[in-house]
């Protein structure tokens, strides 16, 4: 099956843009499933792949916790040792919100890469009830901490953002 991630360059370096449009391609993938636009991964300190989520708010009964990257951070905690998770990246295809920031920094992960901003994703969500947006930047969440989490963002933000078009105006809030 192509699942339109397509083959990687054959360089030692890792790759965040490379990274950051896999995540893009799990949130396309998220859509076309019903879920919300978004998709995060983890990969290792050599740039492989360990983890993939799309986003699961509708797959999972409506759970407003079930975030891609919140999912990520999860499933990473139980299953990689702390020391490792410090050298590895979550990408995600948007800025991590307050919840995700905290399951990321719990979870140990030392690095994350974003597309779109929080705030840009509010701009264009509006006030929707399936997607209430904290204007809190990762960052500010990570820097009250008592470890560093390295942040480079927002990467490829006009790209990411298209993920988002027509999504939201589109849903009918219950």
């Amino acid at each position: 099956m192509d699942d339109g991630f397509g083959e990687r360059d054959g360089g030692d370096a890792v790759d965040d843009e490379w990274l950051l449009r896999r995540a893009f391609t799990l949130a396309r993938l998220a859509r076309r499933n019903g879920d919300h636009p978004f998709g995060a991964l983890l990969a290792g300190p050599d740039g492989k792949v360990l983890i993939e989520q799309t986003n699961g708010f509708s797959s999972e009964g409506g759970d407003m916790t079930a975030h891609a990257e919140r999912l990520v951070a999860t499933r990473a905690s139980k299953t990689l040792p702390r020391a490792f998770l410090a050298e590895c990246t979550l990408y995600s295809s948007a800025e991590p919100c307050a919840m995700c920031a905290g399951a990321i920094y719990w979870a140990g992960i030392g690095r994350v890469v974003y597309g779109q901003s929080e705030r840009g994703l509010k701009a264009m969500t509006g006030n929707h009830a399936e997607n209430p947006t904290l204007d809190l930047p990762c960052r500010a969440v990570f820097a009250m901490g008592q470890r560093e989490v390295a942040v480079v963002g927002p990467m490829l933000e006009a790209e990411a953002a298209e993920l988002q078009r027509d999504f939201w105006a589109g849903r009918h809030e219950d």
